[in-house]
């Protein structure tokens, strides 16, 4: 009797699949992106549980070709949008237009109307435009002249920031922010990658990268992939670590601005995610600490005294991670 319940807690939530995609979509995503691992292993977290990602990095480090690729894997729509200084919101989320046959007017669909979404410089269009994202990122729709329209699932919003040219642009205010799920800093490849970079684009011989990967993961399954997410378990105290961790970010000397409960959700479904990712129906401290950093790097802000100390949001999450004890 004891085997049996052994073998049904063992095989509780069907796993081995999603482990099996993820393997799929880190593998055609290394035939052309080099280093970049932990980027890849948020972006498919991100996507899994319905999360948005915003991705900070300096110009030619593949942000968004790893962006573009990683669509490439899943079998829907991708869109790109390019934000500029005079990017409207009617250019984003569609306009409607008076039909003379009709004598009525018809909503026509923005490129916002896709399944995995670019933008690229979100920071350089104006609040206004920015603001026309927020319903679309927290609810999956659209209002337009009193109608509603909803977004087809999986929907994903990849938005790319170039944090060191800040003329002409627009910070993202702290409720956008909060908006994401996952901040990623992408930074420089180390010099071994470097190298592997310029030979695997020498040796494609000018072979478009879009053509070397394929499609891995279809949208019913990761509906399916996404339900079993939910039934990860997760022990009491595994909550009250996180909500420690949150906690401890709105009174630390460090820090002018802590985490909101968003970020305690936040943390936890993507735990959730990483847990199932590696083939494990519960969570433990290690997917915590893992979601912590991404999560909280754009809902933290340093005081101005430790900012101009050369202090980074990263150092400040390790030393609250670190000052609070892990369950066993």
């Amino acid at each position: 009797m004891e085997a049996n319940n052994d073998i049904n807690f063992d095989n509780r939530i069907p796993l081995e699949d999603l482990k099996n995609a993820v393997t799929g979509i880190k593998q055609e995503l290394a035939k052309v992106i080099i280093g970049q691992d932990r980027f890849v292993e948020l972006l498919i977290v991100s996507l899994l549980v319905d999360g948005h990602v915003l991705i900070e990095g300096v110009p030619g480090i593949a942000k968004t070709v790893t962006a573009k690729l990683f669509a490439k894997t899943l079998k829907t729509d991708f869109s790109r949008i390019q934000f500029t200084p005079d990017l409207m919101p009617s250019d984003i989320l569609g306009t409607s237009i008076f039909n003379v046959k009709s004598s009525e007017f018809e909503f026509k669909k923005g490129p916002i109307f896709s399944n995995i979404i670019l933008i690229d410089e979100i920071n350089r269009a104006p609040a206004k435009t920015q603001a026309a994202l927020f319903e679309i990122m927290e609810e999956t729709q659209v209002t337009m002249d009193g109608k509603t329209y909803k977004m087809e699932a999986p929907f994903m919003v990849l938005a790319t920031q170039n944090p060191i040219e800040q003329e002409g642009t627009y910070a993202l205010p702290e409720a956008q922010l909060d908006r994401f799920l996952f901040k990623i800093k992408v930074e420089y490849p180390n010099l071994e990658e470097e190298i592997k970079i310029i030979t695997t684009h020498h040796e494609r011989k000018g072979a478009k990268p879009q053509t070397l990967i394929n499609d891995i993961l279809s949208p019913n399954k990761l509906k399916e992939y996404k339900k079993n997410i939910q039934d990860v378990i997760v022990e009491a105290k595994i909550l009250r670590y996180i909500a420690e961790i949150i906690s401890k970010t709105r009174n630390h000397p460090h820090l002018y601005l802590g985490g909101s409960p968003r970020a305690s959700l936040a943390t936890l479904n993507a735990a959730k995610a990483f847990a199932a990712i590696n083939g494990r129906d519960f969570v433990t401290p290690e997917d915590v600490k893992k979601a912590l950093e991404p999560v909280l790097n754009h809902r933290v802000i340093l005081t101005p005294e430790r900012e101009m100390e050369g202090m980074t949001t990263e150092s400040v999450v390790h030393m609250i991670i670190e000052s609070v004890e892990i369950p066993r």
